[in-house]
């Protein structure tokens, strides 16, 4: 009996299956200034304890984001192993901040799963939980997951594709921080939320080349081991014929490259929906642009904004480029990201 984990293929997976994934994290400082050198992050809620202390947070708190990575890599293992693509999210949240010195653990649910028409492989639905050491449930979401078969020939199972939002619903968001000492000559930002409106366009201007060493280093750190983004050997045979860069690392540096324009969105609320139109590799370079979908007042002090974060490469933010006339993504685009941000009236 082999000892070594093949991981799972489309046959193992069954709706309503649960799955407790290996490794939980304790996420500390290091990790957040690692973090902030493979990815540019530059927002002040992120950067500064004195300045989160100011606005409701305990302590300097982690990105959204990387506390979304860490959880993600738990489940690659058990999900994602023998995956051919990440389809897309959906319906992600963030109900509590995590904190230094918090450890992060992460259970998965199959809630979908439908047999592609080739026969060789189909697609995945689960729902991933993250929780910290209290078993407060921290941050979750849906991923759907293009997995191979291990035998071609064995049946189809019944289809089952969850229902799932489109938007999650602003007004079930509980943020509860009032961001009452918003300062932004130090947040970067004289933009606050009543500045943007529903259906403007931002070009975020800058751009990040991204290099082999600090993708492969980046996912490292969030335990993530699917092969294609590490190991070039076997990549020569694959579709690309190259390692592929971790679709995560383009979110985050997006994200990052947002602060030009969106300085004050710091503080990422939800997760709606997100596609990796495009493939990035080593020595491709990101820039970034976003439209403003939507707009929720929190309270009297904190709004949100949907915002649309589309990231390209190799080409002129300010095109906007997102969908060629025929519907598909146009060349060059590499995610299409849709999330609820907070921001301070």
């Amino acid at each position: 009996m082999t000892k070594s984990n093949p991981g799972n293929y489309f046959e193992d997976f069954h709706v309503g299956m649960e799955i407790h994934h290996a490794t939980p994290l304790t996420v500390t400082s290091g990790d957040i200034s690692l973090y902030r050198a493979l990815t540019g992050s530059r927002h002040a809620l992120f950067s500064a304890e004195t300045f989160a202390s100011a606005n409701g947070f305990e302590a300097l708190p982690v990105d959204p984001l990387l506390a979304f990575h860490v959880v993600f890599g738990k489940t690659v293992p058990d999900i994602s192993l023998n995956a051919v693509a990440n389809l897309g999210y959906a319906d992600g949240r963030f109900p509590l901040p995590v904190y230094p010195g918090d450890t992060l653990a992460a259970i998965s649910e199959v809630i979908g799963v439908k047999q592609n028409s080739n026969g060789k492989t189909g697609v995945v639905y689960v729902r991933t939980r993250g929780f910290n050491q209290r078993a407060e449930e921290a941050l979750s979401y849906v991923r759907w997951v293009m997995v191979n078969k291990r035998n071609p020939e064995s049946p189809a199972p019944e289809p089952i594709i969850p229902n799932l939002p489109k938007v999650v619903d602003p007004t079930s968001l509980n943020h509860s921080r009032v961001y009452e000492d918003w300062n932004t000559t130090l947040s970067g930002s004289p933009h606050r939320f009543d500045a943007y409106e529903v259906g403007e366009k931002i070009n975020h201007v800058d751009g990040m080349t991204v290099e082999e060493a600090e993708h492969q280093v980046a996912t490292r750190l969030y335990q993530n081991t699917a092969k294609v983004h590490f190991d070039a050997h076997a990549q020569k045979d694959s579709r690309f014929g190259k390692r592929l860069i971790y679709g995560g690392v383009v979110i985050s540096i997006a994200r990052a490259l947002s602060f030009n324009g969106l300085a004050n969105a710091a503080e990422l609320l939800a997760i709606n929906g997100g596609t990796h139109a495009g493939p990035l590799f080593a020595g491709d370079t990101v820039y970034a642009w976003s439209e403003v979908l939507d707009k929720a007042e929190l309270s009297d002090t904190v709004g949100a904004l949907r915002l649309r974060l589309v990231a390209v490469k190799d080409q002129d933010p300010g095109a906007f480029a997102l969908r060629g006339e025929d519907g598909k993504y146009a060349p060059g685009v590499c995610l299409d990201f849709d999330y609820w941000a907070a921001v301070p009236r």
